[in-house]
C-alpha cells in the first residue's frame, strides 16, 4: 500500500508530460501517454487493493510531507485508504481508464488533441487527490482541481462563445457552492482545531452538544459544498449546459469523478451529519425533489445528451436521498453501478453523435439498430440498467436497495418519491432509445471500428448488467450499518420492477405506436405550457437571470464610471470652483474693486442698522 502515492502522481505526471509537449507530439504518442498514465493508475489501484483485502481491511495512511504550518495551524500531505476510499478510487482510475481510452478514438482528428488528455489526466490526479485526502483542507485541493479541470474541458471548444459561457457558468455555479464548503471549513477548524477526518468525529461528540448551532451551520455549509459540485437543487443549472464539452468528457464529470465528489463528502463527513438530523433529513429532501424534477426535465429534451445529463442529475439525487435516510451502503453501491452504465450510455451516445455527422438531435436521427448493431445494444443494456430493469441490470439492485432503506426507515414519502423517478426514468429512457433506434432512418450512420471503441463499450455493458452488482464495496466498518431487516423488501422490489416495467411498455406504446397521440398532446395548450417549462428545466435559469445577472449588471452599469472615484474628486472640484471666483475679484479693473468696497460697505452698514 506505499504504492498509493502512485494513483495521483502517474496521471499528475502525464499532465506534465503533454502540458510541456505543446501540442507537438503526435496522436499516437499523446494518446500512449494519456492512456497509459490512467490505465497504470488503475492497476496500481488493483495492486493496493489486493493488498488491502489481504491486510484483514484494515485502514492505512500513508504520510507523505507537512502541506503548511502557520503557528498552530498545521495541513499534512496524506493519504487514506479504507473501504470508502477504496471504493471511489476504483471508479475514479478504473472507469476513467475506460472512458480514456474510448476518447483516443473519440478525439482522433481533433484540435487540441493533446490538450484534451493533459487536461483529462489533470482531472483525474485531482479526482484521486480528493477521495484519498485524510483531512478536509487537502479534500478542497482536489475539489479545487476538479473545479478548474471542469472549466477547462466544458470550454474546450473555446471558439464558440456558447461553449466558453457554459463553462463560465459550471464554474461560477460550482463556485458558489465552493464557498460554502470554505465557510464548513472555517467554522469547523475554529471549533474543533482540526480538519483530520477521523479526529473531527471523535472529537465533534466531546466539544458539541445535542443540535449545537455551530454544528448545524458546518453542516449545512458542507451540505451547500455538495449540492454545488453534485448539480442538486438549487444549484444544479450547470449540469445540463456542461454538455458543451466533448462526449467523453460528459462521461468523465457525470459518471466517475466531479458530480459523485458531493456523495462522498457527506458520506466521508457522515459523522458530523449524524449529529444533525435535521440537516441530515435535508440531504434526503433534496436529493427526492431533485430527482423527480429532473425526470419531468428530461422527458421533453431534444438533444441525446442532454436527455443522459438530466438523468445523471437525478440518479445523484438517489444517492442524496439514501444519504438522508441513512442509507450510507446503498447510496455508494448506488454510485459505482450508476458510474458503470452512465459510462456506458454516454460514450455510447459518443458514438451515436460521430456515426450520425456530428447530430444530437434525437428527432434526426431514427432507425440506428441496423447500421450501429453493437452501440444499440449498449443503449439498450445501458437504458435497462437506468430504468432499473429487475433482476438482470445492476441499476436494480443498487436503486431497490435505495428505495428499501427510505421504507424501512419510515421516510415513505421519500421512498414514494424515489418510485415516481423510476417510473419516470424508464419512459424518458426508452423515449430516447426507441426515437434514436426504432421507426423510419433518416440519417445515414457509420459505425465506429476499433479496439478502443468496442473494448470500453463491451467491458461496461458487461458491469451494467447483475454482474457489476455482484462487486459490493467493503464498507464494513467505515460507513454505520444499518440493520433494517427484510420484512416487507421483496414487496418493494416486485412493486419497484413493475414501477419499471410499465414505464418501459408505456414508452413502447407512446412511441413505436402511438406518436400522433404524442404529437397531439404536445401541440395542446396544456401540452406546449408544460413541455415549454420542462424543456427550460422549470425556468430555474430564468429566475437566477432574474434575481442575481441582471440587477449585478445594473450594478455594474451604475458602476462603470466608478462613482466612489467621481467622489473622492470633489474637493478637487470645489477648490477649482473657489479659484475661479478668487479670479474674479482679482482682475485689475479699478471700477470693479470700488464697487465691490461700495457694496461690501452698504452690506455692512445694513447689517448694522439690522442688528441695532
Amino acid at each position: 500500500m506505499n504504492l498509493l502515492w502512485l494513483t495521483f502522481f502517474l496521471p499528475l505526471l502525464g499532465y506534465v508530460l503533454l502540458a510541456f509537449s505543446r501540442g507537438r507530439w503526435s496522436e499516437n504518442l499523446s494518446a500512449t501517454v494519456g492512456v497509459g498514465s490512467v490505465g497504470l493508475a488503475a492497476l496500481v489501484t488493483a495492486w493496493v487493493g489486493m493488498d488491502f483485502f489481504n491486510h484483514g481491511k484494515q485502514a492505512f495512511t500513508l504520510p507523505l510531507w507537512t502541506w503548511m504550518s502557520v503557528g498552530n495551524f498545521t495541513v499534512a500531505f496524506n493519504l487514506v485508504l479504507d473501504g470508502l476510499s477504496l471504493t471511489m478510487l476504483s471508479v475514479v482510475t478504473g472507469v476513467g481508464f475506460l472512458i480514456h481510452m474510448f476518447a483516443s478514438w473519440y478525439m482522433r482528428g481533433e484540435e487540441g488533441y493533446s490538450r484534451f488528455f493533459a487536461y483529462t489526466n489533470l482531472f483525474i490526479a485531482s479526482m484521486v487527490i480528493l477521495v484519498l485526502a485524510d483531512n478536509l483542507m487537502l479534500m478542497y485541493l482536489g475539489w479545487e482541481g476538479v473545479g478548474l479541470c471542469s472549466y477547462l474541458l466544458i470550454g474546450f471548444y473555446y471558439t464558440d462563445p456558447k461553449n466558453g459561457a457554459a463553462a463560465m457558468k459550471a464554474f461560477i455555479v460550482t463556485r458558489v457552492g465552493d464557498v460554502f464548503l470554505a465557510f464548513a471549513l472555517f467554522i469547523l477548524y475554529n471549533e474543533l482545531g482540526t480538519l483530520n477526518f477521523r479526529e473531527m468525529v471523535e472529537l465533534a461528540p466531546q466539544h458539541f452538544a445535542a443540535g449545537n448551532t455551530m454544528l448545524q451551520w458546518a453542516t449545512l455549509m458542507l451540505l451547500g459544498g455538495a449540492v454545488g459540485k453534485s448539480a442538486q437543487l438549487p444549484l444544479q443549472t450547470w449540469l445540463a449546459d456542461a454538455m458543451a464539452g466533448p462526449t467523453p468528457v460528459s462521461a468523465l464529470i457525470h459518471a466517475a469523478t466531479m458530480v459523485t465528489a458531493g456523495v462522498y463528502l457527506i458520506a466521508r463527513t457522515h459523522g458530523l451529519f449524524l449529529m444533525t438530523p435535521e440537516v441530515l433529513h435535508l440531504v434526503g429532501i433534496v436529493g427526492a425533489v431533485t430527482l423527480v424534477l429532473a425526470g419531468f426535465a428530461a422527458l421533453v429534451q431534444t438533444d441525446i445528451k442532454r436527455v443522459l445529463a438530466y438523468s445523471t442529475m437525478s440518479q445523484i439525487g438517489y444517492m442524496f436521498l439514501a444519504l438522508g435516510v441513512q442509507a450510507w451502503d446503498a447510496a455508494i453501491f448506488h454510485l459505482m453501478t450508476h458510474a458503470f452504465f452512465k459510462a456506458l450510455l454516454f460514450l455510447s451516445s459518443g458514438s451515436v453523435i460521430l456515426a450520425c455527422h456530428h447530430e444530437q438531435n434525437i428527432f434526426k436521427m431514427g432507425g440506428l439498430r441496423k447500421s450501429i448493431p453493437l452501440v444499440y445494444v449498449c443503449f439498450l443494456v445501458g437504458g435497462a440498467a437506468l430504468s432499473a430493469l429487475p433482476v438482470i441490470t445492476a441499476g436494480f439492485y443498487s436503486k431497490d436497495e435505495i428505495l428499501w432503506g427510505a421504507l424501512a426507515s419510515g421516510h415513505q414519502n421519500l421512498m414514494l418519491a424515489g418510485l415516481v423517478g423510476a417510473f419516470l426514468t424508464s419512459i424518458y429512457t426508452f423515449r430516447m432509445i426507441f426515437i434514436v433506434f426504432h421507426g423510419e432512418e433518416k440519417i445515414h450512420a457509420h459505425a465506429g471500428k476499433g479496439i478502443t471503441h468496442h473494448l470500453p463499450l463491451l467491458v461496461l455493458l458487461v458491469l451494467s448488467t447483475f454482474v457489476g452488482a455482484l462487486i459490493t464495496p467493503p464498507l464494513a466498518g467505515v460507513l454505520p450499518e444499518s440493520d433494517l431487516g427484510h420484512a416487507g423488501k421483496t414487496t418493494l422490489e416486485m412493486a419497484s420492477g413493475a414501477v419499471a416495467i410499465i414505464g418501459i411498455l408505456i414508452a413502447a406504446w407512446l412511441w413505436l405506436g402511438k406518436r400522433t397521440l404524442v404529437s397531439a398532446i404536445a401541440k395542446s395548450a396544456p401540452g406546449r405550457l408544460f413541455s415549454t417549462w420542462w424543456f427550460h428545466a422549470w425556468g430555474f435559469d430564468w429566475l437566477y437571470d432574474a434575481i442575481f445577472v441582471k440587477p449585478f449588471k445594473a450594478i455594474g452599469w451604475l458602476l462603470q464610471r466608478d462613482p466612489l472615484n467621481a467622489l473622492m474628486n470633489i474637493p478637487a472640484i470645489l477648490s477649482r470652483f473657489a479659484g475661479r471666483g478668487l479670479l474674479l475679484s482679482e482682475s485689475g479693473h479699478l471700477r470693479w474693486y470700488v464697487a465691490s468696497m461700495s457694496i461690501g460697505a452698504v452690506v455692512v452698514l445694513a447689517l448694522l442698522m439690522v442688528l441695532h
